[in-house]
C-alpha cells in the first residue's frame, strides 16, 4: 500500500494530527485489551479456587462423551443436592465439579464399556468447576452473565489453565437462566429424564451421539432431532468439501428441531457445538 505522501506528492501531512491519531489508535488498542483482560482475568475467574475435597461430595452423575471419549464424572456440595431435592434455590457457595477422564479404549480406539454399559474410567484430564457466590457477576454485561456464577478449569495436577476459554463456558450455561444456569438441574435433583422413543423421521441426541447415525429418507420428507442430553445441541449440515450450511436452532434438553430435504443425495453433519458428534441422511 502507498503511503499518503506517494499518493499526494503535495499535500502536506501534520505531524501533530498524525500524532494524535496514533495516540487515539493505541489508547483504542489498549481499552480493548484491557477489557479482554478483564472478562479473562478480572471479570472472576480467579474467584474460584481449586476444589479440595470435592471426592467428599455428592457425585449425582455420569456422562460419557462419545465424541471426544471422555468419561466425566459430576459432583456437588451436598447442600445443593438437598436444596434441588426439596425445590428450593441452589444455595451461595455451591460448587459443582465435572471431572473428566479419558475413556479406556481397546486396540481400534473404541471405548471399552464396563459391566453396566458404561465407559470405563482411564486417565485424569481435567476439572472444571462452577461455583455461586453471593453478589457475584455483577461486572458482566446482561447477554453473558451467568446470573451469580463464576468458572475455572484446572489441569490434572490442580493448576489453573491458563489457555481454558472460559467465555465458552458463559455461552453454553446462558440459554439456561430458567434453571439457574445449571444443565445438569435435573440430575442434580434425582431426576434424570427417559431417554427418547425411536420413530420414524426422528433422531434422537443422547450421550453426545446421533441416533441412528445413519438415517435414510425420501425426497420431502421431514427430519426430527430431538434432544435427550442436559446439555444443548445444534444441527449444522456440512458439505463434502467441509463447508458448513444450513443449521436448526440451538436445542436443550427436551427441544426439537426440524428440516426437509428435497433433492436426494447424502446431507452430512455435525453438532454446531460439539462438531466432533456426526451423522449422515441418505435421501432418496
Amino acid at each position: 500500500m502507498t503511503s499518503p505522501r506517494t499518493q499526494f506528492p503535495f499535500v502536506r501531512i501534520n505531524p501533530v494530527r498524525r500524532t494524535f491519531r496514533r495516540s487515539h489508535v493505541a489508547t483504542a488498542a489498549l481499552a480493548a485489551l484491557a477489557l479482554t483482560t478483564s472478562f479473562a482475568v478480572g471479570a472472576g475467574g480467579e474467584k474460584v479456587a481449586f476444589p479440595e475435597g470435592w471426592d467428599k461430595g455428592v457425585m449425582y452423575g455420569t456422562v460419557d462423551r462419545h465424541d471426544i471419549k471422555q468419561y466425566r464424572e459430576l459432583w456437588s456440595t451436598p447442600a445443593a443436592v438437598a436444596a434441588v431435592k426439596a425445590g428450593k434455590p441452589i444455595p451461595h457457595d455451591t460448587v459443582l465439579t465435572l471431572v473428566q477422564y479419558k475413556a479406556v479404549v481397546d486396540d481400534k480406539g473404541v471405548p471399552v464399556k464396563d459391566e453396566k454399559g458404561r465407559f470405563k474410567k482411564g486417565d485424569l484430564v481435567a476439572y472444571t468447576v462452577m461455583q455461586k457466590g453471593k453478589g457475584w457477576g455483577g461486572e458482566y454485561s446482561d447477554d453473558v452473565r451467568n446470573g451469580e456464577w463464576e468458572y475455572q478449569v484446572f489441569t490434572a495436577d490442580k493448576k489453573v489453565n491458563e489457555k481454558a476459554n472460559l467465555k465458552s463456558c458463559f455461552t453454553c450455561h446462558k440459554p439456561h437462566e430458567k434453571q439457574d444456569f445449571v444443565i445438569t438441574l435435573a440430575r442434580l435433583g434425582g431426576n434424570a429424564g427417559a431417554a427418547a422413543k425411536p420413530a420414524p423421521g426422528v433422531i434422537a441426541i443422547a450421550d453426545f451421539l446421533f441416533g441412528p447415525e445413519k438415517h435414510e429418507a425420501k425426497v420431502g420428507q421431514k427430519i426430527t432431532w430431538t434432544n435427550v442430553d442436559d446439555s444443548p445441541h445444534q444441527v449444522t449440515l456440512v458439505a463434502a468439501d467441509g463447508k458448513q450450511g444450513q443449521r436448526t436452532g440451538v436445542m436443550l434438553k427436551g427441544q426439537s428441531e426440524t428440516l426437509t430435504f428435497d433433492k436426494p443425495g447424502t446431507y452430512g453433519y455435525i453438532c454446531g457445538l460439539h462438531p466432533n458428534m456426526k451423522g449422515s441422511i441418505e435421501v432418496k
